[in-house]
C-alpha cells in the first residue's frame, strides 16, 4: 500500500479547521476553535495535572491525573443539570498516579507508570470504590517514556503501552555521533505493546508476552471495534540535528521525522531505533545511528509502514475511534487524536498543540486528516512548550457522542457537540 505523502499536512489543512462557532455556543471557549456547526464549551477547570480521559455508560467523565489530588488520582465529574458543564468534581483512588484510563466490564482501570491496577465502580454513584486490584504488576519503570497506556479488544485482551526510554537506543543516549546498539538490547522489555488477560488480576510482566516490537513510544494507542484491531500513533526520535549535525540541518530536524499512524499486528516490527518514517520521501529510512544518512533504505524495508503521517514531533496522546451518532456522518468511524504540541523544532516556532482527525473506512483512511480543534496554544509563535497556554493531552467520547478534550496545564476539560442545523 503506498503511504500517504499529502497525511504531514499543511498550512491550509490547518486553517482548514475553521474558527467560527455553532449558533448559541458560548463564546470563547477557552480560545479553542473547532468547525462550523461545532460548540466547544468548557466543561471544568482546574481539575488537576489531567492526562487521559474516560467516560463511562451513565456519561461520568474520569480523568486521569499524573500527580494526586489531596492523596487521589482520578477526578470524577458529572454534569448532573444537563447543561454541559461539570456541577460534580470528586476525587478517588488513593494515591494513585499515571496517565492511562479505561472503563472496562464494570471496573475503572488505571495506568500507573509501572502497573495497571482496577477499581469496582458503584453502580449507584459511578465512584470507583473499595480497595484498587493489581491487573499487571513489574511494569518497566524507567526515567523516559514512562506513561502506561492502555486498551482492550473484544476478546479479553489488554493491550499495554511500554516505552522505549531512549531517543534511538545510541550507546550513549542523546550523545553526539554516539552510535546505536545493534541489536538494541532495549528491544527485550521495551519499544513495543504488550498483551495480558483483560480480566485476571496479579499478573506480572514478561517478555514472553510481548505482542509487537519496533515502536518508540505509543501512548497514543486504542482498540477500533470496527476494524477489530489495535491501532497507535508512535512518537518518532528526536534530535537529528543535534546528534548528527554534518547529516541533517536545523531545519530538516524540527521537520523530521513524522509522528507514525500504525496497524499493530501480533508479532509486527515497526522499526524503531534503526529506521524512522521520512514522510517527505514517502518511505522508511536507516537511522543515523545504525550507518544512515538520511536517504539510505537498508533492513528498513523488513519493517512495517506506517498508514498515515503527521508532522514531526507533535507529541500524540490520546487517540479514540469515533462510535457516536450525533457527529455529521463523516466523522463517524474516525480518529481524533490529542496532541501535546512539540518541544524539538527549534529555530521553527513550535506546533501540534491541537486535536486532529482522521477519517476511516475499512480499516485504514479514507481522506486527509485535517486540525478538528485548535487555539490551544494561545496568539502567537509558540518558542517551547511552557509557552502554550493550553496542551491537548486526552480525548474521550461520551455516549451521547459528545467529545471530551483535556489539557495537562491548566487541568481544563473541554466538551465538544455538533449543533449545527442540516443533515448529518
Amino acid at each position: 500500500m503506498k503511504a500517504v505523502r499529502w497525511i504531514l499536512g499543511s498550512a491550509s489543512l490547518v486553517l482548514a479547521a475553521g474558527a467560527a462557532h455553532a449558533a448559541g455556543c458560548n463564546a470563547g471557549n477557552g480560545g479553542v476553535s473547532v468547525p462550523d456547526g461545532f460548540c466547544a464549551r468548557v466543561f471544568a477547570r482546574n481539575v488537576g495535572d489531567l492526562r487521559h480521559l474516560a467516560v463511562g455508560p451513565h456519561g461520568t467523565v474520569y480523568a486521569a491525573l499524573s500527580s494526586d489530588r489531596n492523596g487521589d488520582g482520578i477526578a470524577v465529574l458529572k454534569d448532573t443539570n444537563g447543561d454541559g458543564k461539570a456541577d460534580s468534581v470528586r476525587y478517588a483512588g488513593g494515591r494513585v498516579a499515571g496517565t492511562g484510563i479505561r472503563v472496562h466490564d464494570g471496573y475503572l482501570y488505571f495506568g500507573e507508570n509501572d502497573r495497571i491496577v482496577r477499581f469496582r465502580i458503584d453502580p449507584k454513584t459511578d465512584m470507583p470504590s473499595g480497595k484498587e486490584e493489581v491487573v499487571v504488576g513489574g511494569l518497566p519503570e524507567q526515567h523516559e517514556h514512562a506513561a502506561k497506556s492502555f486498551a482492550f479488544d473484544g476478546d479479553g485482551h489488554l493491550y499495554v503501552n511500554v516505552g522505549a526510554p531512549s531517543n534511538a537506543c545510541q550507546k550513549e543516549d542523546r550523545v553526539p555521533h554516539s552510535p546505536g546498539l545493534d541489536p538494541c538490547p532495549l528491544l527485550e522489555k521495551h519499544g513495543g505493546v504488550w498483551r495480558f488477560d483483560a480480566d485476571k488480576t496479579g499478573q506480572k510482566f514478561a517478555a514472553s508476552k510481548r505482542f509487537a516490537t519496533g515502536l518508540r513510544n505509543d501512548v497514543a494507542l486504542t482498540w477500533n471495534r470496527a476494524a477489530n484491531a489495535l491501532y497507535v500513533v508512535m512518537m518518532g526520535r528526536d534530535q537529528l540535528h543535534s546528534n548528527w549535525p554534518r547529516l541533517f540541518t536545523a531545519k530538516q530536524s524540527a521537520e523530521l521525522p513524522a509522528e507514525e499512524l500504525i496497524r499493530v499486528e501480533k508479532g509486527g516490527n515497526y522499526g524503531w531505533p534503526y529506521c524512522y518514517y521520512d514522510g517527505h520521501k514517502d518511505k522508511l529510512v536507516l537511522a543515523p545511528e545504525y550507518g544512515g544518512d538520511g536517504s539510505k533504505v537498508g533492513r528498513c524495508n523488513e519493517y512495517g509502514r506506517p498508514l498515515a503521517a503527521f508532522p514531526a514531533h507533535w507529541a500524540p496522546e490520546q487517540m479514540v475511534f469515533y462510535r457516536g451518532k450525533s457527529f455529521p456522518a463523516r466523522y463517524r468511524g474516525g480518529a481524533f487524536v490529542a496532541f501535546h504540541g512539540s518541544w524539538n523544532r527549534a529555530p521553527l516556532p513550535q506546533k501540534g498543540f491541537v486535536v486532529a482527525f482522521v477519517p476511516f473506512a475499512n480499516g485504514k483512511p479514507s481522506g486527509r486528516w485535517s486540525v478538528f480543534a485548535d487555539g490551544f496554544a494561545g496568539a502567537g509563535q509558540i518558542k517551547s512548550p511552557g509557552d502554550a497556554r493550553f496542551r491537548p493531552v486526552g480525548a474521550a467520547v461520551g455516549p451521547n457522542g459528545a467529545l471530551y478534550v483535556a489539557d495537562s496545564r491548566k487541568g481544563w476539560i473541554w466538551r465538544i457537540t455538533w449543533e449545527g442545523s442540516g443533515p448529518k
